[in-house]
């Protein structure tokens, strides 16, 4: 998705001193996914990790991940590897893939790479005039600067709620930047329902 040189404000972890970040973006990394493990009763975040954490170590680089805990400045890193803006929904928004993409992981090399920092292409928000993804959340969880997760998550318990649950967030599907790159309704509904677990008990890992 990018990668970039950090210096010490950066905070990458294990003395790196090259970052490149993994990520998806559309529905065909969680096709693997559904392929290899059973979504029943697997986790995405597991899989991951067994995954990335391979390929880290064919390449003799450290493998972080955005759920390691504490956490990580994934979205900070994103802006220092231009992979990607800032939405008023507050997530990555990518000039292609639009909201329709994740960080899975940061590979961390200790020696740096002779690459260009990639062009972070043009904001696709601030031509949107519209902006229908702050109109469209039915319990306006979204204000452009702040998130209403506890008004979300109790959206998602009630029969009102089903339409989040069973295509993806309202105010997600709304955009039209990287409509192509849409999810899947079944793994929209995957990580919908991950989301409403992680809320009814917040100690476990549901994803």
């Amino acid at each position: 998705m990018g990668w970039f040189e950090p210096g010490a404000a950066d905070a990458v972890p294990h003395d790196a001193r090259f970052v490149i970040l993994v990520g998806n973006a559309g529905p065909e990394m969680f096709r693997r996914f559904a392929l290899e493990r059973d979504h029943r009763t697997a986790k995405i975040d597991d899989w991951t990790r067994d995954v990335l954490s391979g390929l880290a170590d064919d390449l003799s680089a450290k493998a972080v991940f955005p759920f390691d805990t504490p956490p990580l400045p994934f979205l900070t890193w994103a802006r220092r590897a231009r992979a990607g803006h800032v939405s008023p929904l507050g997530l990555n928004i990518h000039p292609t893939y639009g909201l329709w993409h994740a960080f899975r992981a940061a590979l961390l090399f200790p020696a740096a790479f002779d690459l260009p920092l990639q062009s972070a292409g043009a904001h696709p928000c601030e031509t949107c005039a519209d902006k229908p993804c702050l109109s469209a959340c039915p319990v306006h969880a979204f204000n452009g600067s702040s998130y209403d997760v506890a008004a979300c998550a109790a959206h998602l318990e009630t029969p009102a709620g089903e339409d989040c649950m069973s295509g993806g967030c309202l105010a997600r599907r709304a955009c039209p930047v990287g409509r192509e790159f849409t999810y899947h309704p079944f793994q929209a509904h995957f990580f919908m329902r991950a989301f409403r677990a992680a809320r009814r008990n917040p100690a476990g890992n549901a994803a």
